[in-house]
């Protein structure tokens, strides 16, 4: 059996309606990326900056691989701003994997005093509020956007042996 449509605009609804549902199909619903920070390392720094390689582990609980092309993170600490930092690693992230990936961020002498100040204000040195914050970039599903949430616990004053 041959379809044959008289004017262009038939063929052209027939056409876009394919793609509308082969786009309907592509949006299948996604559980949230699983993002922990497994580890903060020191980094040679500059001057007034300190530097820091934070380690996060992503684990994709979907049925479909997340491809990504760049990486940012923002790092509150005690509700203060106090890193961030960008990578440009490409990574793939296969279904029902995880990965782990290395960024390094920067810590600003302004942003190391507000902390110092904060801290010097602070009842304890235990159960300080953090949040992290970052994107995955890139990949056909485009940006894909994470939040990290937690408590730190800092030696208290003279426990280092110092």
């Amino acid at each position: 059996m041959t379809v044959r449509f008289r004017s262009r605009p038939g063929l052209c609804m027939v056409l876009m309606l394919a793609l509308l549902l082969n786009a309907c199909a592509l949006l299948q619903p996604r559980d949230r990326l699983n993002i922990s920070v497994i580890g903060i390392e020191p980094l040679a720094g500059q001057d007034l900056e300190l530097r820091m390689a934070v380690k996060i582990r992503i684990q994709n609980p979907n049925e479909t691989p997340v491809d990504f092309n760049g990486v940012a993170l923002n790092l509150e600490v005690n509700d203060q701003p106090l890193a961030a930092g960008v990578s440009d690693q490409r990574g793939h992230i296969g279904r029902y994997e995880e990965t782990v990936i290395v960024v390094p961020v920067s810590i600003t002498a302004f942003s190391f005093l507000r902390q110092a100040y904060g801290l010097s204000r602070a009842q304890s040195l235990q159960g300080l509020p953090y949040i992290l914050r970052g994107k995955l970039a890139g990949g056909p599903l485009g940006t894909i956007r994470f939040t990290d949430k937690g408590k730190l616990d800092l030696p208290q004053p003279g426990t280092l042996g110092w």
